[in-house]
């Protein structure tokens, strides 16, 4: 463990250094500031806490920013060492493959998670210094956003490792990189909605849909956050869905560790066999 740690820390630090933490806390935080004072300031009117209207407009922007910053963190994250020559040499030390992989996962996920408790953190520190009301279920709904945001960064690290671990060269990783955020954020939806359109209800079962959901870590997320929360899907428009669908938010947050520590094993595997 001590191995796994001491590579977590040579990523943060390099995290760090090339100013990946500095940028991404500074986006977040200007994008999380925007929407709590924009977002928030006609709550009082409709009868919504402050808080609850961040968690909405905050979950609806992760699901775009969140996966595409974790990709290009970890898209390079193996292939980029074997380019600059120095998996080799870090590989001379007593440290197993499966450890510099799990290290670089634990320190690319903290840089993340760093980014985003600091970032939306200073949100919701901002929105409480003006006196808005905000009732304990509003802060409990933004510390669950807060940490399936985490755990939604960890599932797209996982993906851009695993991309990383199966290509020769950094720019197919990059392609790959691009192609799943494409995919998973963008078109899985589309797709889906074009399906059920087409079945018209005759074939396509709930549980059917709430399985093809799941496939979709970006899609846990958003259920997680939009429907999952009582408090919340009354505000996000999801509260039909959040009644009806079988997905409890407990099995939503399962699906989003699944999808960070799945592909991250893949990786591993393929990983350990791999020559350099």
């Amino acid at each position: 463990m001590k191995a796994v740690l001491l590579v977590a820390e040579k990523e943060i630090r390099e995290g760090i250094r090339n100013r990946w933490v500095v940028a991404a806390t500074l986006l977040l935080a200007a994008l999380a500031l925007t929407l709590a004072f924009l977002g928030a300031a006609p709550a009082g009117r409709v009868g919504a806490g402050a808080l609850e209207v961040v968690v909405v407009s905050l979950s609806s922007l992760s699901v775009f920013l969140l996966p595409l910053i974790a990709l290009l963190l970890s898209h390079d994250a193996v292939v980029g060492e074997i380019e600059r020559g120095t998996l080799l040499l870090l590989l001379t030390y007593p440290v197993a493959r499966w450890q510099v992989l799990a290290g670089k996962f634990l320190g690319h996920v903290a840089i993340l998670g760093m980014a985003t408790l600091l970032g939306y953190g200073a949100a919701a520190v901002a929105l409480a210094a003006t006196g808005a009301q905000v009732a304990p279920a509003g802060w409990w709904a933004f510390a669950c956003m807060l940490g399936s945001s985490v755990l939604l960064g960890a599932a797209f690290v996982a993906l851009g490792t695993l991309a990383s671990t199966l290509v020769r060269d950094r720019g197919t990783a990059a392609g790959i990189a691009v192609g799943l955020w494409l995919l998973l954020v963008l078109l899985w939806d589309m797709g889906l909605l074009g399906v059920l359109v087409a079945d018209q209800g005759e074939h396509l079962s709930g549980g059917a849909v709430d399985a093809l959901l799941l496939l979709n870590p970006a899609d846990a997320y958003r259920l997680f956050n939009l429907a999952g929360l009582a408090d919340v899907r009354m505000l996000s428009g999801m509260a039909a869905l959040g009644g009806e669908s079988g997905l409890t938010p407990s099995l939503l947050l399962a699906a989003l560790a699944a999808w960070a520590l799945l592909p991250l094993g893949v990786a591993a595997a393929l990983f350990s066999r791999r020559e350099l």
